[in-house]
């Protein structure tokens, strides 16, 4: 992907992100949280199920099963621990912990895909997260919420995974629509056993679902997914860390909440590590550290052939 197509599509999905906190806070005034959060992922995943109905569907329960996992993993898990943690810890503390996904991304593709990142692309995680702290301005303290915080990092970087080892046997359009359609069933569950349904209806409140539904996670998950398949999954994550910057930026924007100092300085913070994780010292170098994909390594075996018959 031109570098070019791959930033723009790396601002519009975390600004996506990060927007729908604000659109999403805006929202509690009409639903319960997880009423909100069911009624967003459920549209959005029968929306684009009626779209993509003719597209190759998962031929086998194995299949479906992957696309149940990721949806639970990647929208029922990330956003019910999320909207859970709110009851005892501040958003603000909810966001550091959930964007401590990098770091854990790049743990879990060490560990489970055999993938290797240098001590600079290490130490930008760190920093990244250190700029999310600054750039929220909070003190983390563990309350039982802290625990939900770490649970939707952990779901989080644990889709993004998956995503990575099974999305290439997915239509990109299918996977999108029925992560979020099962992920958004299961939050309409919870939302009717885990807190007391509230709902009015007006065209504020629809037009706020609509958005959520299409923009925020039609949009936004589809482009996700598209950087996760076409690049590695931790550097991609590394750009998390601009959601919750956007978050901030929304949050002045539509709610006209105060932008002050510490966010100016989180942001030099957040773009200094995501330079130096997706930095690379040479092109050589690079791809002897990364594993190569399967079409690149189809590639190079018809060059080699190539080679032999001249």
């Amino acid at each position: 992907m031109h570098p070019l197509m791959f930033a723009s599509l790396v601002v519009i999905t975390t600004s996506l992100m990060g927007s729908s906190f604000a659109v999403g806070k805006m929202g509690l005034t009409y639903f319960s949280p997880l009423l909100l959060v069911g009624f967003r992922f459920t549209l959005a995943g029968i929306l684009m199920a009626l779209w993509v109905w003719r597209k190759p569907l998962p031929s086998s329960v194995r299949d479906w099963g992957k696309l149940l996992l990721i949806g639970f993993l990647q929208t029922a898990s990330v956003m019910g621990c999320i909207f859970l943690s709110l009851r005892t810890i501040t958003a603000g503390e909810s966001s550091i912990l959930t964007f401590m996904n990098p770091l854990l991304v790049v743990i879990w593709g060490t560990v489970f895909l055999g993938m290797k990142y240098r001590f600079a692309q290490w130490l930008g995680v760190l920093i990244g997260i250190i700029g999310v702290v600054i750039t929220l301005g909070s003190q983390v303290q563990v309350e039982a919420g802290t625990w939900f915080g770490i649970g939707s990092a952990v779901a989080w970087s644990a889709a993004t995974i998956l995503v990575k080892k099974w999305g290439a046997a997915f239509h990109l359009w299918v996977m999108t629509a029925y992560q979020m359609l099962f992920g958004g069933l299961l939050l309409l569950l919870m939302g009717v056993t885990l807190e007391t349904p509230q709902m009015t209806i007006t065209p504020a409140s629809i037009l706020i679902v609509l958005w959520l539904a299409v923009m925020a996670s039609i949009v936004q998950f589809a482009t996700w997914f598209t950087l996760l398949q076409k690049g590695d999954p931790g550097r991609t994550s590394a750009f998390l860390f601009l959601a919750p910057f956007f978050g901030v930026l929304s949050g002045w924007l539509l709610l006209g909440e105060e932008i002050q100092w510490h966010v100016y300085l989180g942001g030099v913070f957040i773009f200094a590590g995501i330079f130096l994780v997706n930095w690379t010292f040479s092109k050589r170098r690079d791809d002897e550290k990364l594993p190569i994909s399967m079409e690149q390594e189809e590639v190079r075996a018809e060059g080699r052939i190539r080679q032999r018959s001249l």
